[in-house]
């Protein structure tokens, strides 16, 4: 019913900047929650921010003030903007979608995921 793709990943320094973005296919897309969560190697997958239609966010801790969420609803797609990158940072993102209607952090809530792009922050 609904498909993500996510694109955008890539090797970046410390300190520097990506913009990740998700493309979603599916009828009445533009009404749903959509989040961004990551997964570093050998650890479980973790919220890192979410936006509902009309623009609420919410962030995890570690990312706020470095990471900006925001949607584009004409175009379908949700972006997560990464400046201040960390090390720590390294870790396969992914864009999921929730029809609920309801802002949650929530992994198993979400049940639209896309394929994950790979981000790496390294000297």
């Amino acid at each position: 019913q609904v498909q993500l793709v996510e694109s955008g990943g890539g090797l970046v320094q410390p300190g520097g900047s990506l913009r990740l973005s998700c493309a979603a296919s599916g009828r009445n897309t533009w009404t749903y929650h959509m989040a961004w969560f990551r997964q570093a190697p050998g650890k479980e997958r973790e919220f890192v921010a979410v936006i509902n239609w009309i623009s609420g966010t919410y962030y995890a801790e570690s990312v706020k003030g470095r990471f900006t969420i925001a949607r584009d609803n004409a175009k379908n797609t949700v972006y997560l903007q990464m400046n201040s990158l960390k090390p720590e940072d390294t870790a396969v993102y992914y864009c999921a979608a929730s029809a609920d209607g309801i802002i949650t952090t929530t992994l198993t809530d979400y049940a639209y995921w896309g394929q994950g792009t790979q981000v790496t922050v390294s000297s």
